[in-house]
C-alpha cells in the first residue's frame, strides 16, 4: 500500500503525523503500530484538505472572512460559516483527491465496495493536551459506497466551519492557516456493545482505577448522551470491580437499512442487563493498562466489541484534558517536591 500527501493507510503513521494526519488519525495510527486492535482504515490527509481550499480560495477568500470574525459576534460568524460550508459541500473535489479516495477505499473494502465504513473528522488541533475539539466535527456511520464516502468527507471538512468550531478556534487566537482537517475512513464495527473508557477516574482522577461506560450497539449513543451507560469501576493492578452501576438501557443504536444508523427499542429482556460480562471488563482493563504504558500518560478511550466474533477493537484514544488542566493550573502554588500526582480524563463527543 503506497502513500501520498492525499491518502496515508494506518500502518504507515503514528502519534507524530498530526499535522498531516490530524489526531483522530494520528491516533488510530500509532494504536494499529503499537499492536492494539484497530478497525482498519486509512486517512485523507491534510494535503488534500488543502489543494480543495486552495481551489476555493482561487475563486475568493474563504479562511480570510473567518479570521477576521469576533466570536461574540454569533449573527456574524453563523452567516460567515454557513456561507464556507456551503462552498465546502458544493465545490467538486479535484480530479486526483476523488481518484485517491475512491482507490483507497475500494482496496480497504477488498472488493466489497459497498462494505459500511465510518467517516470521522481529524482535525489537527484535537485530541491533543493543548486544545480539545472532540464533539466539534462530524462522524457520519455506516456510510455505503464509494460516492458517499466521497459526500462525506466534503462534511467533515465543512464541519471544520460549524459554529462551534469557528468560536472555538476564534476565541483562542488560532490562525486559519495553521487550521487543517484530515479525515479518516475506518472499516465499521457491527457493534454488540460500545462505549468508553477511562485510565483515571473522570470524577476523582484517581490514578489506580480505570472507569468503563458502555451500552447495547453502537457506541455513538453514549457519546451523545442518548442513553445513560453501564458503568463501572475496575482496580486497575487486581482487577477487582468495586462499583457496578447498571441501567436502564432503553435504546440502542444499529445500522439503519440502506447507510446510516438509526434508533432501535431495546427488547425488555435486554434493558437492564450488563452490556458486558466480567470478563471482557477485565479484558478492556488489560487493552486500557497497555495503551496508557504505550503513550505514558493517562488516556480516554473508545471501544467496541465485535457482535459476531465478541473481539475488542479500539477506536480511538486520545489524552485526558480535565484534570490536566486543572493540575497545570494549580502547578504554580505547589512545591515541586508535591507535584507528583498526574491525573486524567475527558469526556468523547460526536456527531452521528
Amino acid at each position: 500500500m503506497s502513500s501520498s500527501d492525499i491518502i496515508a493507510w494506518f500502518a504507515e503513521i503514528g502519534i507524530g503525523d498530526r499535522l498531516t494526519a490530524g489526531g483522530k488519525g494520528a491516533s488510530l495510527g500509532e494504536l494499529t503500530r503499537a499492536g492494539i486492535d484497530v478497525p482498519p482504515g486509512f486517512v485523507v490527509q491534510t494535503g488534500a484538505f488543502e489543494r480543495f481550499i486552495a481551489a476555493l480560495e482561487a475563486e475568493a477568500p474563504l479562511r480570510a472572512p473567518i479570521e477576521a470574525l469576533d466570536p461574540d459576534d454569533l449573527d456574524a460568524v453563523g452567516a460567515a460559516a454557513a456561507k464556507a460550508r456551503a462552498r465546502l459541500t458544493g465545490a467538486p473535489l479535484p480530479d486526483d483527491v476523488r481518484e485517491a479516495i475512491l482507490s483507497a477505499h475500494a482496496e480497504l473494502g477488498a472488493g466489497a465496495a459497498e462494505g459500511p465504513v465510518a467517516v470521522r473528522s481529524s482535525a489537527t488541533t484535537e485530541d491533543s493536551e493543548e486544545a480539545s475539539f472532540a464533539g466539534l466535527q462530524d462522524t457520519y456511520l455506516w456510510v455505503i459506497g464509494g460516492e458517499d464516502v466521497l459526500t462525506q468527507v466534503r462534511n467533515c471538512w465543512a464541519s471544520l466551519y460549524s459554529v462551534e468550531s469557528v468560536c472555538y478556534r476564534r476565541k483562542q487566537g488560532l490562525p486559519e492557516a495553521g487550521v487543517a482537517m484530515g479525515v479518516v475512513v475506518q472499516r465499521m464495527v457491527d457493534a454488540r456493545c460500545a462505549g468508553v473508557m477511562f485510565t483515571r477516574s473522570p470524577t476523582t482522577g484517581d490514578k489506580s482505577v480505570i472507569t468503563i461506560e458502555g451500552a447495547w450497539g453502537l457506541g455513538s449513543a453514549v457519546v451523545s448522551g442518548e442513553v445513560t451507560p453501564d458503568r463501572w469501576v475496575v482496580a486497575k493492578l487486581t482487577g477487582e470491580i468495586p462499583v457496578r452501576d447498571i441501567s436502564d438501557k432503553h435504546i440502542e443504536q444499529l445500522p439503519a437499512p440502506g447507510g446510516g444508523i438509526e434508533d432501535r427499542e431495546v427488547p425488555d429482556d435486554r434493558r437492564k442487563a450488563p452490556c458486558l460480562d466480567d470478563a471482557e471488563l477485565q479484558g478492556l482493563r488489560d487493552v486500557a493498562r497497555k495503551v496508557e504504558r504505550h503513550y505514558g500518560k493517562p488516556q480516554d478511550i473508545e471501544w467496541a466489541v465485535d457482535r459476531d466474533s465478541g473481539k475488542i477493537l479500539l477506536l480511538q484514544s486520545r489524552p485526558e484534558t480535565v484534570w490536566s488542566v486543572k493540575e497545570a493550573a494549580a502547578a504554580p502554588v505547589a512545591k515541586p517536591a508535591d507535584s507528583a500526582m498526574a491525573h486524567v480524563m475527558n469526556v468523547f463527543g460526536g456527531r452521528k
